[in-house]
């Protein structure tokens, strides 16, 4: 193996539309040189192609002459720029102190494409590459960055989310962005647009009384059992056929379907845990393909609904610790974990989560949250993570089918 630390080096870049053959032309004039390649970098834009390659360069000056007369003729003659010039070592990132900060807006404004770029170099961090992941209907962009505390950074470029009004993601790049991961969902007002027990209060009549007290539990204003208890009580008398209607009136979220059957097709695990009711949530989990499902039973008693939940009530601390069950039967630490909720009771399953996602949620849920999507496309996730739509099931993302 020869090592190439103490060699003279050339860094050698074309610029210009892109077209095929460009590569090869430069690589057939470098190797009638017989020199080594050290690195290369080739990325199109646009239409414009930028090939960079770092090259040990000829000894002598006669000979690192002629190479370059070479390439600026196989530049011009595929219609290129080249700059030839000294290299400074390999362009190799570090491994360590890497970020994955993904920015995501609808639209995306070069106001707030500037904040974050700030903020990262006044962290100290340096962004190395930056790729469009999705342009429709929301565009998101990711930035590659060295050089980063991830935990410090987030909470920097919270305050620009928050000012900017664009929705930020800050992970850990590098390996820890692949493999597999544990994705687990709330239901209401996540996976699906409607809160279950108002559609069931509704057929008793009581809807606004129900909603009313749904909103002050999702804010953290009640105890989420005090107000399970006082929502399911509303339902007392109810047929059992009720479940079936409401079943055929959820609607789920736009890029539902989307997001879970791309996570199955990268290989991840989809669980939902709700503190809604098993007898609805089952059936949307059956529909989607979803492999575990966790929420209330309702008790009925004689082909009704008694006004009662029977077992253990799924509040904020059951989601937590069914996430970490869940986390431990798929054999995964919880930092390969991705939690999804909108309300109060999605909190402590987001903060044992490695990223927890507020989606469209109340603030105090997006105060605490590692990160959120305020846009109302459940498939948007999937951009946090670094997927982009080509890598999504069929190719397509958020769209009415859904």
């Amino acid at each position: 193996m020869t090592d190439h630390r103490d060699t003279p080096t050339m860094l050698v870049t074309l610029a210009g539309d892109d077209h095929p053959g460009v590569t090869g032309a430069l690589f057939n004039t470098l190797a009638e040189s017989e020199c080594d390649v050290l690195d290369v970098e080739q990325v199109v834009v646009r239409g414009r192609l930028t090939l960079a390659a770092l090259v040990t360069a000829p000894t002598d000056a006669r000979a690192e002459s002629v190479l370059r007369d070479h390439i600026r003729r196989i530049a011009d003659a595929q219609g290129m720029t080249a700059t030839i010039g000294i290299g400074r070592g390999d362009s190799r990132r570090p491994r360590t102190g890497r970020a994955a900060v993904v920015v995501l807006g609808a639209p995306l404004r070069p106001a707030a494409v500037a904040s974050v770029a700030n903020r990262i170099a006044s962290h100290g961090a340096n962004i190395d590459r930056i790729q469009r992941l999705a342009r429709h209907p929301v565009t998101a962009v990711e930035l590659d960055c060295s050089g980063a505390d991830v935990p410090a950074l987030r909470r920097e470029l919270a305050l620009v989310s928050h000012d900017e009004g664009v929705d930020i993601s800050v992970a850990p790049g590098g390996l820890a962005r692949i493999g597999r991961r544990l994705v687990v969902m709330d239901v209401d007002s996540t996976l699906i647009q409607d809160e279950v027990i108002e559609l069931l209060a509704s057929e008793a009549g009581r809807e606004a009384e129900v909603a009313a007290i749904t909103e002050s539990a999702m804010r953290g204003e009640l105890d989420f059992a005090e107000s399970l208890h006082a929502r399911v009580a509303t339902l007392e008398g109810l047929p059992e056929a009720v479940l079936e209607r409401t079943r055929r009136r959820v609607r789920l979220t736009p890029g539902a379907r989307t997001l879970v059957s791309t996570f199955h097709s990268l290989g991840m695990t989809v669980a939902v845990v709700s503190g809604g009711f098993i007898e609805i949530v089952e059936a949307i989990a059956a529909d989607l393909g979803i492999d575990r499902a966790v929420a209330n039973r309702l008790e009925i008693a004689d082909g009704r609904l008694t006004g009662r939940v029977t077992g253990r009530i799924i509040d904020r601390a059951a989601k937590a610790d069914a996430l970490r069950e869940l986390a431990a039967a798929e054999g995964l630490p919880l930092s390969r974990t991705v939690a999804i909720g909108d309300g109060a009771n999605d909190l402590d399953m987001l903060e044992a989560a490695g990223m927890g996602v507020a989606f469209n949620a109340k603030p105090v849920v997006r105060e605490r949250a590692d990160t959120s999507v305020s846009v109302p496309y459940l498939d948007s996730v999937l951009f946090l993570l670094g997927i982009t739509p080509d890598e999504a099931d069929n190719g397509v993302m958020a769209t009415s089918r859904d």
